[in-house]
């Protein structure tokens, strides 16, 4: 009778020694919530892996449930007593609301062959603030050229523009670089969104060869309140 309890009482002692000295995976935290993150945002964080067995921890596999989630540890074999870093890379690209991600973490502990971290979060849209433009205004085309006109003749050219801008645009000045031409304003205020147009005219009278003049107009556009517009033409003499 007092034999078989020794041989029990042995065969428990093997087991607690065999259990004592075999590897021991221990993680000091499973779970981590970023809280409110950003739309886009790429956040991190790193859980430490320890061995606090007698033998050789080693890490066979890495598995993350998401291909959002990535996870590497620093080392993949821990000597007794000897830890490793796990980063877990999360990317919220193209996602919102709240998340919840795992790693599934595999070793050679016989008692814990699968660790699983989780992550959370919570994915918020960033409200983008309307700038306040003013007023903008925008010219398709900023040149025109009449190619070959007779001497004495009048032409004309219809330039468009836009305001582009958030407040109403006040065209405040037209200026021509010469006496022969002359610009007339379709509206001298724009509402923003709305389109006006500026009627140009340039009297060929005693301008043979090339001509090139110049309209500026003066606005509220705080970027560029003088624009300007150039016409040409080859004057020829009859």
């Amino acid at each position: 009778m007092i034999r078989n309890i020794l041989i029990v009482l042995l065969s428990l002692s093997i087991t607690a020694f065999a259990q004592l000295m075999g590897p021991k995976v221990s993680v000091q935290q499973v779970e981590y919530d970023f809280g409110n993150i950003n739309q886009g945002d790429v956040v991190n964080h790193t859980f430490v892996l320890s061995n606090n067995g007698g033998d050789l921890l080693k890490i066979t596999d890495v598995r993350a449930s998401c291909g959002c989630t990535a996870a590497n540890p620093t080392k993949r074999e821990l000597k007794p007593g000897e830890s490793s870093n796990l980063v877990v890379t999360f990317n919220s690209k193209g996602r919102k609301g709240p998340q919840v991600k795992t790693v599934t973490v595999t070793t050679n502990d016989p008692d814990k062959k699968d660790i699983l971290l989780t992550i959370k979060c919570n994915i918020v849209i960033p409200v983008v603030k309307e700038e306040k433009t003013g007023a903008r205004i925008f010219f398709p085309e900023t040149q025109h050229d009449f190619g070959k006109v007779q001497e004495g003749t009048k032409v004309e050219y219809t330039f468009k523009f836009e305001n582009k801008g958030t407040e109403s645009l006040i065209v405040k000045d037209v200026k021509t670089s010469c006496g022969c031409t002359a610009a007339v304003v379709s509206n001298n205020t724009l509402k923003p969104g709305e389109v006006g147009s500026i009627k140009v005219g340039f009297d060929t009278k005693n301008r043979a060869g090339r001509n090139s003049k110049s309209i500026t107009i003066v606005s509220n556009d705080n970027k560029e309140p003088n624009r300007v517009l150039m016409i040409y033409a080859e004057v020829q003499k009859n």
